[in-house]
């Protein structure tokens, strides 16, 4: 899957600020109404979800409101998927200053959903339980939707065109050569199951371990090369609006992106999980915990109750959600105004490495707090921070003095991450 590394899609994406002044001259622009529902069936009980919808970025400002639908596919256990759920969403808020304009929020969100990701990873290791979990974590917040990801969980949005999108990459090592490449050059194995008798058996896994997956929260006993690094994208939806899908691998196993979108069109979010949960289970029988949340993004008027789908389904459906408001009511003005059934991207980034994930275009001042490490958020001392840059073998383009900085319990986690963890200590010894 090519859409890991995201670089060559960089010339498509369009700025956030442009967006976001677009909006503002149609000042008619209100913010969609947001309808959530969720289903799922238990297996193993690790499966958790999160859906926050009134989340404030100011503080006792309702009018800085942001949604949050997360869902933690734990594995060996629940712990890191209920501590996550539990963290998370603060890790990654404490990570961005507190005095931005939403645009800027907007702008430093991917960089703070990499930090928090991080964090959480690293405060849940302290407690020394070996549980792992897959992270697919959205924030709605107007009509920009980002999500970051790790593990095979999925996100897939519909707009109100009916073109489909990945919003989250798979992180199986089985489907993804460059996360392979990433584990074998960090020290790890990759491989299949040996049953004994020289056969193989079973999906690629990494050792020491046998995790499938190359990237978690959690998971210490499978060493340090599976990373927390989430995988990020940021799209700018028209006011037409869409539909995000939200499900653990136990639905995309079973159905491909297009089969669950296609199998729940013209249904209200709660009946669509349902359905979704259901096609699935019907496909496979219930072999893992299945578990599904549905978005709907609405533009504010057009909240007529949804028409039951007409038998042909087929692309187009779903637009009976979004009915166009009656002919007599759209001036010239409207039509002026009214943009393209378009899903705009600002942002896509999949590297693993946490020196690219931090850096920033943007004046630093705006979005890191100068003396506090940019993973965790310890207060450092001048001259105590080490640059996420420092040792790099591209100091080309890198200015390390300007940061952003690590503490040295997260310049560690750093180093260990790329496998460079016995380097160190190593040249100590000589």
């Amino acid at each position: 899957m090519s859409t890991n590394n995201g670089h060559h899609h960089h010339h498509q994406m369009v700025p956030l600020a442009v967006l976001l002044k677009r909006e503002l001259t149609s000042e008619k622009i209100e913010k969609p109404e947001i309808i959530h529902g969720q289903a799922g069936h238990s297996k193993k009980g690790e499966d958790f979800t999160l859906l926050k919808t009134e989340c404030q970025r100011v503080p006792g400002d309702g009018t800085t409101t942001f949604s949050v639908f997360a869902l933690f596919d734990g594995h060996n256990g629940a712990a890191a998927a209920i501590y996550t759920r539990e963290n998370l969403l603060n890790n990654i808020v404490g990570a961005i200053p507190s005095d931005l304009s939403r645009d800027e929020w907007l702008a430093a969100l991917p960089r703070a959903l990499v930090a928090g990701f991080v964090k959480t990873d690293k405060d849940f290791q302290e407690k020394a339980q070996t549980s792992g979990t897959t992270v697919t974590f959205a924030i709605v917040d107007g009509w920009v939707i980002t999500v970051a990801s790790v593990g095979d969980s999925r996100c897939v949005l519909e707009s109100a065109e009916g073109s489909v999108y990945s919003l989250s990459a798979d992180h199986r090592l089985e489907e993804n050569e460059e996360e392979r490449e990433r584990i074998t050059a960090s020290g790890g194995e990759v491989g299949r199951l040996n049953t004994g008798g020289g056969a193989e058996i079973g999906p690629l896994r990494c050792w020491p371990g046998g995790l499938c997956l190359s990237r978690s929260i959690g998971d210490m006993d499978v060493g340090e090369f599976i990373v927390p690094v989430p995988y990020v994208k940021q799209v700018k939806l028209s006011t037409a609006g869409g539909r995000l899908i939200l499900s653990s691998d136990g639905v995309w196993d079973a159905l491909s992106s297009e089969a669950a979108v296609n199998c729940c069109r013209g249904m209200p979010p709660n009946t669509a999980a349902a359905q979704i949960v259901k096609e699935a289970v019907q496909f496979k029988g219930l072999r893992d915990d299945t578990t599904c949340i549905v978005v709907d993004i609405i533009p504010p008027d057009k909240l007529d109750p949804p028409v039951p789908p007409p038998k042909k389904q087929g692309k187009g459906v779903f637009k009976s959600i979004f009915r166009k408001k009656s002919s007599e009511s759209s001036s010239t003005i409207d039509r002026e105004f009214s943009e393209p059934d378009v899903v705009e991207e600002i942002f896509e980034e999949g590297s693993a490495m946490l020196a690219e994930r931090l850096d920033t275009e943007y004046p630093l001042c705006n979005m890191f707090k100068l003396f506090m490490c940019a993973v965790c958020q310890v207060e450092m001392k001048p001259k105590e921070g080490i640059s996420v840059h420092a040792g790099s073998s591209n100091p080309g383009k890198l200015r390390p003095w300007n940061g952003p900085f690590l503490c040295i319990s997260c310049q560690a986690k750093k180093e260990a991450m790329e496998g460079k963890r016995g380097i160190s200590t190593f040249l100590e010894k000589i």
